[in-house]
């Protein structure tokens, strides 16, 4: 009986100055996690691989090369779906130094043409969204006409 709940039982160690509810919750959160991510690599039968958005750290503990673009603030988005959307694993990183800020993308596709493919729509849809103007400026271009007319005097017919 002694044995069987020494085998059930956990040794869980935490470096802390407090030890509060919140800490043990996260310190249990943290094992569950490993014990989780434990049981997927041995079904998988190796670790488990990162797709898509994830750290530079993580991209770059692949072992293959990465590449970096620069892009701006407004087009990041519309990167990240176009990424998904053909496989390629990508890492953002944001570049303080230079004011407004940059965000640098490290990069890499398991395919050169999934690579290529997706820049190529990328660049299309960023440059047809710089040629389209804006809906706003149209309207007030129609607008001003219209402000500048003189008013027209109404018809008063007070007879009834």
């Amino acid at each position: 009986m002694q044995e069987e709940i020494e085998n059930r039982s956990i040794t869980l160690a935490i470096n802390t100055a407090k030890l509060t509810a919140r800490v043990l919750k996260e310190a249990m959160e943290k094992y569950l996690a490993s014990q989780k991510q434990k049981s997927r690599e041995k079904k998988l039968g190796g670790p488990v691989r990162v797709r898509g958005k994830q750290s530079v750290r993580q991209l770059v503990g692949q072992n293959q090369g990465v590449s970096s673009v620069e892009i701006t603030d407004q087009n990041i988005k519309s990167f990240e779906r176009t990424a998904r959307k053909y496989g390629v694993d990508f890492a953002l990183k944001k570049d303080r130094s230079v004011s407004p800020p940059k965000y640098l993308v490290f990069f890499k596709a398991r395919d050169n043409d999934a690579l290529t493919a997706a820049f190529t729509e990328y660049t299309a849809k960023t440059l047809r969204h710089t040629e389209k103007p804006s809906l706003l400026a149209q309207l007030k271009k129609l607008t001003a006409p219209a402000r500048s007319a003189p008013a027209r005097a109404k018809d008063r017919d007070l007879t009834l």
